[in-house]
């Protein structure tokens, strides 16, 4: 079983309950299910959840070539030569990321708003921008913008391999699948 879910903003990526916190138990009521790879509490987006420890190792390895698409919205209006950056690989002192896909986006027309609100700051610009990566250590899209020099203010996994979010409002699932994201929905 593949399950697709769009996790929402401030949920624990885990079933275990949480005193006073979401989970994934609050939105996927199915027995033995584990997701696939994680996001962090403050990232929403796809997330894949499966009962196949096979699958699931698959699918969070790199070494199986998983594309995953990010929308991040950052601080301030990313150069070319700051992109470029990001493209090439960033030295984030623990290690250096490998070279990414980084390119300016409007915000994406498919978007939820998010629940609650980045804070709006009238005098500081904010732009989109699409990473593709192929790995995915702890907290790196948001490593890999603030040294960048543009910290992430939200951040979405738009897709992982071939699956996407396909108008899965927050919170919200469908099975998929298993060979889904290798071949599309």
């Amino acid at each position: 079983m593949l399950i697709a879910l769009n996790k929402p903003f401030g949920v624990i990526c885990k079933f275990r309950e949480e005193p006073g916190r979401r989970t994934l138990a609050d939105y996927v009521r199915i027995p033995n299910v584990y997701p696939a790879g994680r996001l962090d509490t403050d990232s929403e987006g796809l997330l894949l959840l499966t009962d196949d420890g096979v699958l699931q190792a698959r699918i969070a390895n790199p070494r199986h070539k998983l594309v995953k698409v990010y929308w991040a919205q950052v601080e301030g209006v990313p150069s070319e030569a700051a992109l470029e950056v990001l493209r090439n690989g960033v030295d984030l002192g623990d290690f250096v990321t490998q070279p990414a896909g980084a390119r300016l986006i409007e915000e994406p027309a498919s978007l939820w708003p998010r629940d609650p609100p980045i804070r709006h700051r009238a005098k500081i610009p904010t732009a989109w921008l699409e990473l593709t990566l192929r790995e995915g250590k702890n907290r790196q899209v948001r490593r890999m913008t603030a040294r960048a020099g543009f910290p992430t203010l939200r951040l979405v996994r738009a897709a992982i391999g071939r699956l996407g979010l396909d108008g899965l409002a927050p919170g919200e699932w469908r099975e998929v699948d298993a060979g889904a994201p290798w071949r599309g929905p």
